[in-house]
């Protein structure tokens, strides 16, 4: 490293957001502009710690070469840092604004210090990248003549599109919203990540040969056997979009809706203005409750205090994470730990404490003669170790509440891809309802149709996303030349953390 002994010498300092008081008044990106002295100062923190975990199976999922850009971070060579992180990220800009940074929770120094700030100094690369106009199109240099259709926008989509199309094949991307990014696009409010950072790679990736087609629902208005004839290889990307439900009394009642409805509607307002203003579902003056957390329930938490909600309450199944790692959590493995996000952090300053309530179970919406949702009636729970290791749940006697709401988002994660795709082009589903392809290879059980991503794998990160659409691309290039130069990202099953509501 360029400084041995830098992470003795500075602290962990994370790069501060805009104050909560002023940016919950607009949507724009929560992020302040990093100074160069700080950034070269925490990457002096990375140690020469002979085994990086940060880039290891529990940390990072696309194998980021993090100490070497952090080393050249710290000796000012900020374009060499740019290409060292494009080596393995085709979107450094979407992990680092959107990614709740594994390779932190793995970094060596993390075992008796705060780690370094990995995440900060990614995004401050990319952004300068931009800046800097280090980043142009690149169109491939030859064409092999074959074609590929990718189902679905998102990150795992995106990153497959641009690793196939500089190998030179012909792709074709087709979504079924009104424009490309998949959850990039709606899914992930602007003030995380902002749809200009997304337009300028979708942008840049049609610049260099990519097409892109939206409206189109394969399945639907769009014939799978056409999309198959036409192409040499299809990569199924569509996510995993199917919600879980909260089957409790009156669940039909107006004011409750799926959270990643909320926020798509919100941001299709923001991007479109009154054109689709029939679909926004608006907080303003409500009383709201989120039920479910992860990223999804921060998101709706920031969503609703941006659209003034009168209060607001985050309600949580399992029992408040420890300060610190627990003795059954070591390191490198992610740490389950409380943490206070960018939604928290601005329901505490605008009501004065945090807006989660830890284990609540939801029983039953309270609903007016009209069906109007006002509100809901809960009970505490307790969670008890079981002998063979296996948590247990009861209910608490006398815990019973009722709270006010008009406005109820459940942001509880999802179950899987929705069933139309899978039942238009007769794919083979593993247990868990996701299109069954084995990591590694991502064929599915037609011929010449892989998948990808959520889909794939379940709900999860959108670094994993890149990490399955990278694979994905190198065995499909495979399929098509026999032989494939595009880089092979780990394979490693297993996932260092599963994010609900993600």
């Amino acid at each position: 490293m360029g400084k041995p002994t830098g992470f003795k010498e500075f602290e962990r300092k994370k790069v501060e957001w805009r104050l909560p008081v002023v940016r919950i008044n607009d949507y724009d990106e929560i992020y302040t502009e990093p100074k160069k002295q700080h950034l070269l100062e925490q990457g002096a923190r990375c140690m020469d710690c002979g085994v990086p975990f940060c880039q290891s199976a529990t940390g990072c999922p696309i194998d980021n070469l993090i100490p070497e850009w952090n080393d050249l971070v710290y000796n000012n060579r900020w374009k060499e840092a740019s290409e060292r992180l494009h080596k393995t990220n085709n979107f450094p800009e979407f992990t680092g604004r959107t990614c709740p940074a594994p390779c932190e929770g793995s970094c060596v120094l993390g075992i008796t210090n705060p780690p370094v700030t990995i995440k900060n100094i990614e995004n401050a690369i990319v952004d300068r990248a931009w800046s800097e106009g280090w980043i142009q199109p690149e169109p491939p240099q030859h064409r092999t003549g074959k074609k590929v259709a990718i189902v679905g926008s998102g990150p795992a989509g995106l990153s497959a599109a641009d690793q196939l199309n500089q190998a030179g094949h012909h792709v074709t991307v087709f979504e079924r919203a009104d424009r490309i990014g998949g959850l990039l696009q709606y899914g992930i409010p602007n003030m995380k990540l902002s749809k200009e950072a997304v337009q300028r790679r979708v942008d840049k990736m049609t610049a260099e040969g990519v097409k892109f087609v939206t409206g189109a629902n394969v399945g639907q208005n769009v014939d799978p056997k056409q999309l198959s004839d036409d192409h040499d290889a299809i990569l199924l990307a569509c996510g995993a979009t199917k919600p879980r439900d909260l089957p409790i009394p009156n669940r039909e009642a107006s004011g409750v809706h799926f959270a990643m409805d909320f926020l798509t509607a919100n941001t299709k307002q923001m991007v479109h203005g009154d054109t689709i203003s029939d679909q926004f579902i608006s907080a303003e003056g409500k009383d709201v409750i989120v039920i479910g957390g992860g990223d999804t329930g921060t998101d709706c938490i920031a969503t609703s205090l941006r659209h003034g909600c009168r209060s607001l309450v985050n309600f949580e199944l399992l029992p408040k994470p420890p300060a610190e790692r627990s003795d059954d959590n070591p390191w490198p493995e992610w740490p389950r730990v409380f943490r206070v996000d960018y939604g928290h952090e601005e329901a505490s300053v605008k009501y004065g404490s945090d807006p989660r309530e830890f284990q609540v179970l939801s029983k039953e919406f309270i609903v007016d003669d009209s069906g109007q949702v006002q509100g809901i009636k809960t009970v505490t729970v307790q969670w008890t170790r079981k002998e063979d290791g296996g948590w247990e749940m009861n209910e608490v006697a006398g815990s019973e509440k009722e709270w006010p709401a008009q406005l109820i988002l459940l942001s509880m994660g999802f179950l899987g891809p929705e069933q139309y795709l899978a039942d238009s082009l007769k794919i083979d589903l593993d247990g868990r309802s996701n299109f069954k392809a084995e990591h590694g290879r991502f064929a599915t059980n037609l011929e010449g149709v892989f998948a990808a991503g959520d889909c794939r794998r379940g709900q999860s990160l959108v670094v994993w996303a890149i990490n399955e659409g990278r694979g994905a691309a190198r065995a499909i290039d495979l399929f098509l030349e026999g032989s494939s130069d595009l880089p092979a990202p780990g394979i490693t099953q297993g996932t260092s953390m599963e994010v609900v509501g993600v």
